[in-house]
């Protein structure tokens, strides 16, 4: 039996090993910079049909380095929460430079 996943503080360690393709980085960091935009300028300017790219944008960008570059499946699926604030610690991790694009380039 598969032991469940039961923190964030556990499950950001299973999230970076599921993300170590650059590009799959790459996009995931892309993607996530664009709903933190969208998400902005849909308060600003009260323009809340930008929340409906929200998903698209987000789910689009990661899927893509999952399924071409990662070649495995997504972790939103199993842990939606601990997936999406993973997907926000790993854009400011990067940003930080706690976390590289290219991990395998220390």
């Amino acid at each position: 039996m598969v032991k469940r996943i039961k923190s964030l503080k556990e499950f950001y360690p299973y999230y970076l090993k599921e993300h170590q393709h650059p590009t799959s980085r790459l996009l995931h960091f892309i993607g996530t910079g664009i709903v933190i935009i969208l998400l902005l300028s849909a308060i600003i300017s009260s323009r809340y049909i930008y929340l409906i790219l929200i998903p698209l944008v987000g789910y689009g960008f990661a899927w893509i380095g999952h399924f071409y570059f990662e070649k495995n499946k997504p972790a939103t699926f199993k842990y939606p929460f601990y997936s999406l604030a993973s997907d926000f610690l790993l854009f400011f991790d990067i940003l930080r430079k706690k976390e590289k694009i290219n991990p395998k380039n220390t």
